[in-house]
């Protein structure tokens, strides 16, 4: 599959009797019905170790270009009545920040490994702990409750699987929790942050601003009104578009369906 196409239905389904495996180009999972692919015999396979770089890469890119305001300074800069930048046309500082990561994954922890590079604060929050020596190596520390992430973090990175349990995770609660100079990075699914809930935030200052790589739907409306606020970023799902991590995916892929058509364990299976 590749960005989510085919679709996998119950018909198509029916006309592949002989359909063994399916692999997916990319780590989320939330627009395929696992259990009715199972219904059918068919394993199901993702591309996590593919993904996670590239996908760190975008969230740190995100947090740096809304913290230092680039997309605004770049129109600023290439306006034709540009004559000087305003002396308070102000960013804000990473380096020595605090970053709450939402969701500790191949793709958490990397993000985590890049902060540690700036010199961050890091705190996370996941199902589980990580490992004594894994939070060292980055210097990082475990948040039981989402809400002690929220209440310390300057910027906020949502990088969860979108379920049940995370579907509009961060909503209006969990926004006014956060600092007021606090900005929400989401690479995760558009729906794992409530978008109505964050255009009241973003417009009455309850958040300083936003960097979605994922909305929902995607694309917005051409009429929707983060489109029209100054304090987001919107980028069109990024996450893994590079030659490097497309050829990767691919090679993963490759690997996951000729194990499986060789009846041997599938590297990368979704149970």
């Amino acid at each position: 599959l590749w960005w989510h196409k085919p679709v996998i239905d119950q018909e198509l389904l029916q006309s592949l009797p002989n359909l063994k495996v399916i692999a997916n180009s990319g780590v989320g999972m939330d627009h395929l019905d696992l259990k009715l692919i199972a219904s059918f015999g068919v394993k199901m396979a993702n591309a996590p170790r593919a993904v996670s770089s590239s996908t760190a890469d975008t969230g740190m890119a995100l947090l740096l270009a809304a913290a230092r305001r680039l997309v605004e300074g770049y129109h600023i800069a290439i306006s034709s009545g540009m004559e000087y930048c305003k002396a308070d046309f102000l960013g804000v500082e990473v380096t020595g920040a605090t970053l709450g990561i939402i969701g500790m994954g191949s793709i958490g922890y990397k993000i985590a490994l890049r902060a540690k590079a700036f010199e961050m604060n890091i705190l996370y929050h996941n199902r589980t702990w990580r490992k004594e020596q894994e939070e060292q190596a980055v210097g990082t520390t475990y948040c039981k409750k989402i809400d002690n992430l929220l209440q310390h973090a300057d910027f906020v990175m949502v990088v969860v699987s979108l379920t049940p349990e995370t579907h509009k995770l961060i909503g209006q609660r969990e926004m006014e929790l956060m600092k007021p100079t606090a900005t929400l990075i989401n690479i995760s699914r558009g729906a794992a942050v409530d978008q109505e809930a964050l255009v009241t935030a973003l417009q009455t200052g309850v958040t300083r601003a936003a960097a979605l790589d994922a909305t929902y739907p995607e694309p917005l409306p051409r009429d929707h009104t983060l489109l029209k606020l100054k304090n987001i970023i919107i980028t069109p799902h990024l996450g893994i578009k590079t030659d490097e991590a497309t050829y990767m995916i691919t090679e993963e892929a490759v690997e996951d369906i000729l194990a499986a058509l060789n009846g041997l364990p599938i590297p990368s299976e979704v149970l």
